[in-house]
């Protein structure tokens, strides 16, 4: 499980690290920079994939000439904090930190390339590199000597122990080739590499999930396309088809009592919902925030939910006096089986919903007055905050603007402080 994020210098973060729990919710203004969260476990998600800087950033394409990755949001000038010749991203995973520095190599325009990297337990170093200026890599296994190592297109004579490490690749895709990491230090590697690449970002678009899907098509989209056929997967299981349709009568006033699965001429499978009195109303009719909900009950109650789950505004359309099953289905459902949710929102009302440990888990992040960094803070953390969630609770506190004036207060002493 991953514990914190460390951003620095990281698009419009100075210096800042994001608790995050087994589910996480991010608050803030417009523009404040959730998204840039997003963004950079995006990164972390694209390094689990074995991409290159370059193919992370831009695009990543299949044999076929398909797209197969979207890059990171951001020209290239505008992943490095400004001012900045590099940034950095340090990960706690479980009791490994990984980090990584990315800077620009200018003697290849500018391309993007590795210029540190570790993994680390608290008492041992897994592997770390380091690049200099014009230099091959020197990576360093568990507590041993530098080892100098190729570059690509370098002589192999300086290749020791089977790896041919790339600058413009991340070293954790790299390491595992080594003969002289030890099994044990091996699995450490691939502990990390599977948080990594065990990510989904999921953009819920409802007209996606209305529109049929091909038999077979078993894994849902990041825009929640294949829904009928996920759908239909997981309801040949009647346990679980039957926790669906009880949380589906939970959230809307429709009686659901099954789901049905008819194809059309073509063969592709739609997706009706059958009412107690048999009234049948198909995925067209269902409302947007019936077809986002169902689309997260799918993505958690499937057979088997794991890693970790990124929603931008996972209560978007649901009503307020719902929202209490939404956030019901993320903290038990994550709490049993081990995975992570982490969402932005502005809905005042899952402030006021959450339990303790999602409270524990809930960051503000905002732009202070005259200030182009922003600042990540745990809300937990602010003045009387535990106080006031208790007496007022928190969602006035947040359509009043009480977190950013609390912000601007405490950031500024802390200022006068160092002064």
């Amino acid at each position: 499980m991953i514990t914190s994020v460390r951003l620095v210098n990281f698009k419009n973060f100075a210096d800042e690290t994001l608790r995050v729990g087994p589910f996480t919710v991010i608050v803030g203004a417009n523009a404040s920079g959730k998204s840039n969260i997003r963004d950079a476990f995006r990164f972390l998600h694209g390094i689990g994939r074995g991409y290159t800087l370059a193919e992370i950033f831009g695009e990543k394409y299949g044999a076929g000439g398909q797209v197969e990755w979207a890059g990171v949001r951001g020209a290239m000038n505008e992943i490095i904090r400004f001012g900045q010749s590099a940034f950095s991203l340090q990960v706690k995973v479980a009791d490994l930190t990984y980090k990584i520095d990315v800077g620009r190599d200018e003697d290849k325009n500018g391309a993007f390339q590795v210029t540190a990297e570790s993994l680390k337990l608290p008492e041992t170093r897994i592997y770390s590199t380091q690049t200099g200026p014009g230099d091959p890599p020197l990576l360093r296994l568990g507590e041993g000597k530098e080892l100098l190592y190729k570059v690509r297109g370098a002589s192999k004579t300086s290749n020791r122990n089977g790896v041919e490490l790339r600058t413009d690749k991340p070293g954790l895709n790299q390491i595992s080739g080594a003969r002289a990491l030890s099994d044990e230090h091996g699995s450490f590697v691939r502990q990390v590499t599977r948080s990594f690449s065990n990510m989904r970002f999921l953009d819920l678009v409802p007209s996606r999930m209305r529109e049929p899907a091909l038999p077979g098509q078993t894994v849902l989209g990041d825009r929640g396309e294949h829904l009928p056929t996920v759908l239909q997967s997981i309801c040949e299981d009647p346990h679980r088809k039957e926790t669906l349709v009880e949380w589906m009568r939970e959230l809307t006033p429709m009686d659901v009592r099954d789901f049905e699965f008819p194809t059309d001429p073509s063969g592709r499978v739609h997706l009706v919902f059958l009412e107690a009195n048999d009234r049948r109303v198909s995925a067209y009719a269902a409302s947007d925030g019936t077809l986002r909900f169902l689309a997260v009950l799918v993505t958690l109650l499937g057979p088997d939910p794991d890693g970790l789950y990124f929603f931008e505004e996972i209560d978007n359309g649901i009503h307020p006096a719902r929202q209490w099953l939404l956030l019901e289905l993320i903290e038990k459902q994550s709490a049993k089986k081990g995975f992570q949710v982490i969402t932005t929102t502005h809905s005042p009302d899952l402030l006021t919903m959450m339990n303790d440990e999602t409270f524990k888990n809930t960051s503000v992040i905002c732009r202070l007055e005259d200030a182009d960094d922003a600042i990540i803070r745990p809300v937990a953390e602010l003045p009387r905050a535990g106080e006031l969630r208790k007496s007022q609770g928190l969602s006035n506190l947040l359509s009043g603007g009480w977190m950013e004036d609390a912000l601007a207060f405490t950031e500024g002493y802390d200022e006068e402080a160092e002064n």
